[in-house]
C-alpha cells in the first residue's frame, strides 16, 4: 500500500490530524507542504499518488496550486479541503480538476473513504 500522499495545509495541527488518521490506517508514505507554492514544488519532486490540499492558504492558495499541478500533470489526484461556507470555491476546485473535496473539520471515516476510493485501496 506504499502510496505517496502529500498533505497541504498552512495549519500544522490540520496536517497532523490528517497524518494521524492516514497512518493509523496503513498509509505511511506521507509528506507535508505548508502552502500552495510549497505543494507545487513538492509535487514535482515527489510525484505523489494523491494530494490532499486546503483551499485557503497564504502565498499561493489551493485553487492556484491545483491549477498549477494539473497544468503539469493532467492525471494528478487532488482532493481539496474547505471549511463550511466555501461552496463556490469548492465548485471552482471541481471545475479545475479536483477529484473530490472534504469539509473541515475532518471526519476520519470520510477522509479514509475518499482516499481509498481514489487510490483504489
Amino acid at each position: 500500500m506504499a502510496k505517496k500522499i502529500l498533505l497541504v495545509d498552512d495549519a500544522a495541527f490540520m496536517r497532523k490530524m490528517l497524518k494521524d488518521t492516514l497512518s493509523k490506517n496503513g498509509y505511511t508514505d506521507l509528506y507535508e507542504a505548508v502552502d500552495g507554492a510549497d505543494a507545487v514544488e513538492k509535487y514535482d519532486e515527489l510525484k505523489p499518488d494523491l494530494v490532499i490540499m486546503d483551499i485557503t492558504m497564504p502565498n499561493m492558495d489551493g485553487l492556484e496550486a491545483l491549477k498549477a499541478i494539473r497544468g503539469k500533470d493532467g492525471s494528478a489526484n487532488v482532493v481539496m479541503c474547505s471549511a463550511m461556507g466555501q461552496e463556490s470555491m469548492v465548485m471552482d476546485a471541481v471545475r479545475s480538476g479536483a477529484k473530490d473535496f472534504i469539509v473541515k473539520p475532518f471526519k476520519p471515516d470520510r477522509v479514509l473513504k475518499t482516499v481509498t476510493t481514489i487510490l483504489g485501496g
